[in-house]
């Protein structure tokens, strides 16, 4: 098995899917999609849905050209030897995935979309050992939105095979910036096809689209520690409860890498 552990650029997070097939099929365009079972609590390592562009059809088919797959949320690079020895990377920041070496290739090769319900955050007060409060952060509008994504094929020693990936994050807007400085990168429906062509696309031409969501796209609902724990997979972890003020003024996180008290060890910020 494959280390799960992260850097600081790549905080490990939780989102959800949880759409009918039916309108996962209808929003991404996609002809062949097994029914995908609801998932609360998506965690790193695990495998995700992603969305990657197909092979052109014949003229005059009306057939969908994206293809659906499975990838494991954690990029590996090609070039990495052996991946005991690389960070997990789930996240990659949207203001220079062009240029880094882990995800240039990717940029420029390989962009995907990573269909979610929504995803959890945590606003961690600056007080050590004080309690951070969950949000499960969902579209307020629709019932999936996209994220921006980045996809590599590892190769082991052995030959055998591992489809990677990663979000792409951008800076919170005014909706999320109080739990936290960072959020996935959302492709909206109508700039699915630029930023998965990748033959005609270079990382220049869709740079406009890894741009914070508009105000008011998401609403963030206070949830209980629930979300902490992978064994947690059930619905109730999106149930409501009365949100914690802040004593002190939230930071969008302590320093990288540090987690709240009641955190699962390992378990940090998604973006």
């Amino acid at each position: 098995m494959l280390p799960a552990k992260c850097d600081d650029e790549a905080m490990c997070g939780r989102y959800a899917l949880i759409a009918k097939t039916d309108l996962l099929r209808e929003f991404l365009d996609v002809a062949e999609l097994d029914d995908p079972p609801p998932r609360y609590n998506i965690a790193p390592t695990q495998p995700i849905l992603a969305v990657a562009a197909g092979e052109k059809r014949a003229a005059g088919s009306n057939l969908p050209e994206r293809r659906a797959l499975l990838v494991r949320w954690g990029f590996l690079p090609g070039w990495v030897k052996d991946p005991r020895d690389f960070p997990l990377l789930i996240n990659a920041r949207a203001e220079t995935a062009a240029t880094k070496a882990s995800f240039r290739a990717a940029m420029r090769h390989r962009r995907i979309l990573v269909p979610a319900s929504g995803f959890f955050e945590w606003r961690r007060p600056a007080q050590k050992g004080a309690k951070s409060q969950a949000y499960w952060i969902r579209p307020r509008r629709g019932e999936i939105v996209a994220f921006a994504g980045l996809m590599e094929t590892w190769s082991s020693p052995d030959g055998s095979e591992l489809d990677t990936g990663a979000i792409l994050t951008t800076a919170a807007n005014g909706d999320i910036g109080h739990i936290h400085d960072r959020m996935p990168a959302v492709i909206r429906r109508e700039d699915f096809s630029r930023w998965l062509d990748c033959k005609a696309g270079e990382p220049r031409d869709v740079a406009d689209l890894m741009r914070p969501a508009e105000e008011r796209f998401f609403e963030a609902v206070p949830v209980s520690d629930r979300v902490n724990k992978v064994a947690n997979m059930g619905p109730e972890i999106l149930e409501p409860v009365a949100e914690e003020k802040p004593q002190e003024k939230p930071g969008g996180a302590g320093a990288p890498g540090e987690a709240g008290s009641d955190a699962e060890p390992g378990q940090l910020s998604l973006f």
